[in-house]
């Protein structure tokens, strides 16, 4: 389990500035093993420390932010994408190339952010909760991007670290999709998990 980020987890920009390239070449690798693709549209992004890291600093670069005021707001703001090792936190994102498919896919598939899932072999699946810091559909469309949050019992998680399968997918009847998590996704996620 990661803690909450604090201010003096982050670089200053200028530290930023010289380790940038080298930073994100790290987590580019390190996410690799935290992406799942459920069908051909929808991905889960998987969070941690590390990634959520990434964004505040980025957003700090982005906006020029060095005031402590400024600091706390983005760790306010990206914190709670951090896992707390009772569940599993993931940026979802319906990736639609074209735009004029994305709009027509969008309002097809509104309401799939609450009919996600992950699911334990040899338990039900385990819904998500999306959206926690505010709605991002509406009544003509769905977000193309979601904030997921998928709660695990004790037991489910002992059964991941003795090695039990681990299947992800979407019950939204214009997007039924399933998807078994491979071995390095798997073992990436473990380290998510008391």
């Amino acid at each position: 389990m990661a803690a909450p980020l604090t201010r003096s987890d982050l670089m200053s920009l200028e530290q930023y500035a010289q380790q940038r390239v080298n930073f994100r070449s790290r987590l580019i690798a390190h996410k690799k093993h935290r992406r799942v693709g459920i069908g051909p549209h929808l991905f889960l992004y998987f969070e941690d420390q590390l990634t959520v890291q990434y964004q505040i600093q980025e957003m700090l670069r982005i906006e020029k932010i060095f005031e402590a005021k400024g600091i706390k707001e983005e760790l306010d703001t990206y914190n709670p994408l951090i896992p707390d090792g009772h569940n599993l936190k993931a940026t979802a994102m319906l990736e639609y190339q074209d735009v004029e498919q994305r709009k027509r896919q969008l309002a097809l598939l509104r309401g799939i952010e609450d009919l996600v899932w992950i699911q334990v072999d040899g338990y039900d699946q385990v819904l998500t909760v999306s959206n926690e810091d505010l709605e991002r559909s509406n009544a003509e469309k769905t977000s193309a991007v979601h904030f997921m949050r998928f709660e695990l019992a004790p037991d489910m998680i002992a059964a991941l670290h003795a090695g039990t399968r681990l299947t992800m997918g979407s019950n939204h009847r214009s997007y039924l999709y399933t998807t078994e998590a491979d071995a390095s996704v798997r073992a990436a996620l473990l380290n998510d998990l008391d």
